[in-house]
């Protein structure tokens, strides 16, 4: 429901009034208006009118800013192509004016942990370094949007724990998720798809892609169980919300759940989103995935899960635009938009902890976006972060 319109504003206030607009609220679409002042959503009333100073929206579309919890767009600024070590700064400020131009107003930055030193295909740590660079840029107030960090936690690697410990809970880690990328299971069950896809980045002959294969699978039986139980009581120890990722079986959904997850990165069958539902944890999938109309992996389909009514969160993954994009596709498929907005709002928000942004609604932080409907595509107008255009 709509703020009463009599709540206070302090005079000299910073004032944003946006009028004349559809607003997306939690349950329904208003036509109305909305006041920010100072940073903070401080009053939402029905109808058209544009008041003096008011911004006249034209019915557009005011949603809350779009939440990202796993995209691997930070790591394709920092390293555009193979072995290409663009600098840090300008990648990570390229990547957050990417992020804001398309409406995430708040993103949790996936970063790889857990390092291979050894075989072709191989690859070093970087996240501690990056985390310092981001973490600076903020103290400087020189991000656009909001930034927390999402470590994704390589079970399959040399030196996980190892790069884990030089993490702290002052670090701004909200996500640790458990990356299992071990070849023949989970994601890359089709080991025909893990060699088209390393072939095609790393540039692998047969007989290297056969030796990557039984390398990783030699450390995975070497060091999984130790890393994973290891993962864990990290993600415990930074104040970091738990994640699977690309669970494909009941029993893996099961062993998910007993390890405490918060939710569920891209089960890759229906039978995972389905235990993920009887388990009580919530099921994220990838917008690419929507906008595809299926994986590119040869995984469910996001679109079939969200047809069953097991979709609860939705990623950019490695599209940050289509994040945005795909809300609108579920809009029109569960005839219902503000449910639709949620799944890059308010339920990314609660399961990360985050209780003070995700709705319309007073008290809310002012992360808002201005849409316009241009034949079917939603366009990003404005976007606003506590208040102030950032996009």
């Amino acid at each position: 429901m709509p703020a009463p319109a009599d709540l206070s504003i302090a005079p000299g206030a910073d004032i944003l009034h946006l009028a004349n607009a559809r607003l997306v609220l939690p349950d329904e679409v208003l036509t109305g208006s909305l006041i920010v002042a100072d940073g903070q959503i401080a009053e939402i009333a029905p109808g058209t009118h544009v008041g003096a100073g008011a911004i006249d929206c034209d019915g557009d579309y005011i949603t809350p800013g779009l939440i990202e919890l796993h995209t691997d767009n930070l790591e394709r600024h920092i390293e555009p192509r193979p072995s290409v070590d663009w600098p840090h700064l300008s990648a990570i400020l390229a990547h957050d004016g990417e992020l804001a131009s398309t409406g995430i107003t708040t993103v949790f930055d996936a970063m790889r942990v857990g390092s291979i030193h050894t075989g072709k295909g191989g690859y070093v740590k970087y996240a501690r370094a990056l985390t310092d660079e981001i973490l600076a840029l903020r103290r400087a107030d020189a991000l656009r949007i909001s930034h927390f960090l999402h470590l994704r936690a390589e079970i399959c690697s040399e030196t996980l724990l190892e790069e884990l410990a030089e993490f702290t809970p002052e670090d701004r880690i909200g996500i640790v998720s458990l990356m299992d990328h071990t070849p023949g299971q989970r994601q890359f069950r089709d080991l025909s798809k893990l060699k088209t896809y390393i072939a095609k980045k790393r540039g692998m002959s047969d007989t290297e892609f056969e030796a990557h294969v039984t390398h990783l699978k030699g450390l995975r039986a070497q060091l999984g169980d130790a890393h994973e139980t290891g993962a864990i009581a990290e993600a415990c120890r930074l104040g970091a919300v738990l994640a699977s990722h690309d669970d494909t079986t009941a029993e893996q959904v099961a062993a998910s759940h007993g390890n405490g997850v918060g939710f569920a990165e891209f089960p890759t069958t229906i039978e995972a989103a389905e235990a993920c539902r009887e388990q009580g944890v919530a099921i994220m999938m990838g917008a690419p995935n929507i906008i595809r109309g299926g994986s590119h992996s040869g995984n469910v389909s996001a679109l079939d899960l969200a047809g069953r009514g097991l979709l609860d969160i939705v990623s950019s993954d490695y599209v940050p635009s289509a994040l945005l994009l795909s809300a609108f596709r579920l809009g029109e498929v569960w005839r219902d938009l503000p449910r639709a907005i949620r799944t890059v709002t308010a339920a990314p928000a609660e399961v990360t902890g985050l209780t003070d942004r995700g709705h319309l609604i007073a008290g809310q932080r002012a992360d808002l976006l201005r849409i316009r409907d241009i034949n079917g595509t939603p366009v990003v107008r404005t976007v606003w972060s506590r208040g102030r255009q950032v996009g």
